[in-house]
């Protein structure tokens, strides 16, 4: 697990992580393995933000101090090995409501080295339960700025059913229709095959 610290609580820039992943992307494909993490942003108490990064290594392999590399040249780093990974993350995880301003354009978390099954999964997990109905794990649906979700196989654009909108100071939302039918999916471990159900 690797901490990246801010050294100035204004520090913050929305790539600075990008840059540290790619940093380290690159690190491990010189060494023949894919990067697979994921990460979490925290505040700390005097306001500064900063990361805790989850890394899988292969045996053997130790990840050099970010800071030392100029991976992380906006403060400090703090490596430690994780015997705990998803109880770390859940930890800092529920931290997420200690009432901060997190800065704007931040991200609260991300992941990264999936195959490319993983990445379908996870992004059909993300989609809304009236899109999850439609749309199976490998349906291609893309956000498309002016026109919406958009299937890119066969060009259907979905509609959302649900207006949003806002009204003295509360966000309503009410269901304009329904899609009939839908599709009959068993998760998202449906792309496996019935050998693995």
């Amino acid at each position: 697990m690797v901490t990246l610290t801010y050294r100035d609580v204004d520090g913050f820039e929305a790539c600075h992580i990008s840059r540290f992943l790619d940093s380290a992307r690159k690190w491990m494909a010189r060494r023949g393995h894919t990067l697979h993490y994921v990460w979490v942003a925290e505040l700390q108490k005097r306001g500064a933000l900063h990361y805790h990064v989850l890394i899988w290594l292969p045996k053997g392999l130790t990840l050099p101090k970010p800071d030392k590399q100029s991976w992380w040249p906006h403060g400090m780093t703090k490596i430690e090995w994780a015997r705990n990974a998803v109880g770390y993350m859940v930890k800092y995880l529920s931290k997420m409501d200690s009432g901060g301003l997190f800065p704007r354009g931040c991200r609260l978390s991300g992941r990264g080295g999936l195959p490319k099954e993983g990445r379908a999964i996870c992004r059909w997990l993300n989609y809304a339960g009236w899109l999850k109905r439609l749309a199976g794990v490998n349906t291609p649906i893309k956000r498309i700025k002016g026109v919406g979700l958009v299937n890119i196989e066969s060009g259907e654009v979905l509609p959302s059913p649900w207006h949003v909108f806002f009204s003295k100071g509360k966000v309503l939302a009410i269901q304009m229709f329904a899609y009939a039918g839908g599709i009959d999916h068993k998760g998202p471990y449906s792309m496996l095959g019935d050998a693995h159900a």
